[in-house]
């Protein structure tokens, strides 16, 4: 059978919530935020989704088995601005694609590029079934075009089963242009960190394979000792496996991670929280070859971007241009990328991190 498509508009979105969709476990309510921000709320058997469908189609926040698996920020709501530090604190933000990252010497381009809050021009609700039954699924599409520069469209899906405390993310990028463009991507996906929260990952944990980032950016304002903590993170990255609290992640480590994949080409991260269940991310290295982990622990914001995957390392488009970083996609060509990140049961826990061991096992 042929999903159903719910196309949106902004008039549908009102400042009271009203239920939208109404399918055996799912509900989906539009709503806008005092800000004026429209939002999507879809709602399973195990949690519920808020999505910002015409502001870079964040995830603005995920909620599982009664678990707010969310960054916490200095942001109740999202804004409406395209200006990435005014309106920080989503679950999932896609950033790129023409650059990405901090921007160094010689850049021009904003903070993790256009996506992050781009305003897209359609959105729509897909209803299906597959092979993991029901599903509700939010798509659109956002035209970035500059003359002489750039033409291309983002073309993102988040997908929740009716019983799943997972969801699946999609972006397709595609060049409209006839000869190549640059091309960037990174998936900024934020966790909520806990204390003795125990971080398991499918790589071989040294020096050589976790590196920290010790090129400070700009709009970072270290204290002391911030220094040697990173020192001492990069002879031994284990010790930031275990949140500690009090571990000095203020205002934020980043680090580079070189991953190992399963047969089927997925890798793999875990929070373990100490009851045993887990948030997870899996990611694929051939489509997204950077691991990017960034962690922020302070009084205001507190942040796991357990992995953010990535095409490149986020230093800028200059630098990251110079070290063979930045892809060329070809004129009518597509770029896809896909991941799954959300919770996982202490069952499921358990038995992720035996097929982590079993990844690492003959690398060590």
């Amino acid at each position: 059978m042929q999903p159903t498509l719910v196309h949106l508009a902004d008039l549908m979105f009102g400042e009271r919530e009203k239920l939208l969709i109404e399918q055996g476990a799912f509900k989906v309510y539009t709503f806008r935020f005092s800000s004026g921000t429209c939002a999507l709320r879809i709602v399973n058997a195990r949690g519920e989704l808020v999505c910002l469908p015409f502001q870079g189609q964040q995830i603005w926040s995920a909620v599982f088995d009664g678990r707010n698996l969310t960054m916490k920020s200095m942001f109740d709501q999202p804004k409406p601005t395209q200006t990435y530090l005014e309106t920080y604190g989503g679950f999932l933000l896609h950033c790129g694609a023409t650059a990405m990252g901090v921007p160094g010497p010689g850049d021009s381009h904003p903070l993790h590029g256009e996506l992050p809050n781009a305003i897209y021009q359609a959105a729509y609700l897909e209803l299906g079934e597959d092979a993991q039954g029901s599903y509700v699924a939010l798509g659109g599409t956002y035209r970035h075009t500059v003359a002489f520069n750039y033409n291309y469209i983002a073309q993102p899906v988040t997908r929740l089963h009716e019983n799943a405390a997972l969801v699946q993310v999609e972006m397709t990028i595609t060049n409209l242009k006839n000869t190549d463009m640059p091309l960037m991507y990174l998936a900024h996906a934020n966790f909520r960190p806990v204390n003795d929260g125990r971080l398991v990952y499918s790589a071989v944990a040294n020096s050589q394979n976790v590196r920290v980032r010790t090129n400070i950016p700009s709009h970072v304002h270290p204290l002391p000792g911030y220094k040697e903590f990173l020192d001492d993170l990069q002879q031994d990255p284990s010790i930031h496996h275990i949140l500690k609290k009090g571990l000095a992640f203020d205002p934020e480590v980043v680090f580079y991670i070189d991953y190992l994949a399963d047969e089927m080409g997925w890798a793999h991260s875990l929070q373990v929280h100490p009851d045993g269940s887990s948030d997870y991310i899996a990611h694929k290295p051939a489509q997204l070859r950077k691991g990017v982990r960034w962690i922020c622990r302070t009084a205001d914001q507190d942040a796991l971007g357990l992995i953010l995957p990535a095409t490149a390392e986020p230093e800028g488009y200059s630098i990251e241009d110079s070290k063979g970083n930045v892809l060329r996609l070809p004129g009518k060509a597509s770029f896809f990328l896909e991941m799954v990140m959300g919770l996982l049961t202490q069952a499921e826990t358990a038995s992720m991190e035996q097929s982590i061991q079993n990844i690492i096992g003959g690398h060590v």
